[in-house]
């Protein structure tokens, strides 16, 4: 049977990938999002620190859903990255390598992340 020279379509929605891949693709995403939070949060904190305005201003930001919705992710973000980081950093160390343990870490980041935000998304609220 001869092959296609013809581009090969890769459906990614059905594609399953390991728990460890989705692990890594979101510590890459709260890294993304931890790298532009950040600058913005120091903006904000200046802004209400300049005058009763500035405060003010920010204060009316921090009331809206769009703002509530931006530190939910930032805080998955963080709790995300973090966890993600000290997976990484103990499999470095040649802890958790094994498959089955690697599989289990990669399920605590990735729940704990969710349920960390989970709890935000109630205070906030």
């Amino acid at each position: 049977m001869k092959r296609s020279a013809r581009p090969v379509f890769l459906n990614l929605a059905q594609i399953q990938m390991p728990v460890g891949a989705l692990t890594s693709i979101g510590h890459r995403i709260s890294g993304v999002v931890l790298a532009v939070s950040v600058p913005v949060g120091v903006y904000l904190f200046a802004l209400s620190l300049r005058d009763d305005a500035g405060f003010a201003q920010v204060m009316a930001l921090t009331g809206s859903l769009p703002f509530k919705a931006a530190v939910v992710i930032t805080v998955w973000a963080l709790a995300h990255h973090l966890l993600g980081g000290v997976r990484h950093l103990l499999s470095d160390f040649n802890i958790g390598s094994p498959l089955r343990s690697a599989r289990r870490s990669a399920w605590f980041v990735n729940i704990s992340g969710v349920v960390v935000a989970l709890v935000a998304a109630a205070v906030v609220s």
